[in-house]
């Protein structure tokens, strides 16, 4: 199927979704993080720029596009089991509700969100060619899950409203869950050290 939407798949977001967490989104207002986190009451009491968290928030609706392409085309791909494309198809679902909260957000700014390219964009830019085995896919989406969990949690001391630190860190719980599910997948140990996230 050529729609992004209508196949699942498997792989996640790109090294430089960890750029945008661990740099832009320091500039992001606490009011479109309210918006984002679904605490309006705290957006409206927040000093906003909106057409900068705008800009800022589409980069990473950009990205989100980006990863729900990247589950489609590991789902496409004929190299995932029943049980991993299932729990790719869970995991791209969740990358679907992030872009729906950043689409809500953008337009809840007065902002244009930014379109999804097509698929064989994201195809050549994540190298699905050299994707040859149900392994590559989750090795991959592993190791995008890892950068991501510790992006979120380098964020969360620079908000000073706990509020805001919550929202924060509950998308860290969300790719940590994945990633811990994808290493399971993958037969990798647990981590022997405390304190191995976020460092």
């Amino acid at each position: 199927m050529s729609s992004s939407r209508s196949t699942p798949s498997l792989v996640l977001t790109v090294p430089s979704r960890r750029g945008f967490i661990g740099g832009s989104a320091l500039t992001l207002s606490a009011g479109a993080i309210a918006l984002l986190g679904g605490a309006p009451g705290l957006a409206r009491a927040a000093t906003m720029d909106p057409a900068k968290d705008a800009g800022i928030l589409n980069v990473a609706l950009a990205l989100e596009h980006e990863a729900i392409n990247a589950y489609q085309l590991g789902a496409g791909s004929g190299l995932l089991q029943k049980g991993v494309l299932d729990v790719a198809v869970l995991f791209q679902s969740h990358h679907k509700a992030h872009r729906d909260a950043l689409v809500a957000t953008i337009e809840k700014l007065g902002g244009k969100p930014v379109a999804e390219k097509p698929i064989g964009e994201y195809a050549q830019a994540l190298r699905a060619d050299t994707l040859k085995s149900q392994t590559d896919v989750l090795q991959l989406a592993a190791r995008l899950e890892l950068g991501a969990t510790n992006a979120y949690l380098g964020v969360i001391p620079a908000f000073g409203d706990s509020a805001l630190s919550k929202v924060a860190a509950r998308l860290a719980a969300d790719e940590t869950m994945h990633w811990t599910a994808l290493a399971g997948a993958l037969g990798q140990p647990l981590p022997m050290a405390a304190l191995g996230f976020g460092a």
